[in-house]
């Protein structure tokens, strides 16, 4: 299972978040609760338009290999 890092912020009376790995997954919502859930919502599409991205970039024949840091 993958970890993330949330930085949340509370400021005027709503959330603001932002996924530290992942350039471009920021969210604002009412409550805390409701940014987890749509911090997880935007970074699974981004890692998912990701994937396809790099994949019709590689076009054509390619090897896919799992990196663990």
């Amino acid at each position: 299972m993958n970890q993330y890092t949330a930085i949340l912020k509370e400021e005027d009376g709503c959330w603001i978040g932002w996924i530290e790995e992942v350039p471009g997954v920021n969210c604002q919502e009412a409550t805390r609760e409701d940014l987890m859930e749509s911090l997880k919502e935007v970074l699974k599409e981004a890692i998912e338009m990701n994937r396809q991205d790099a994949a019709a970039a590689a076009s054509g024949g390619f090897e896919k290999a799992i990196l663990r840091l």
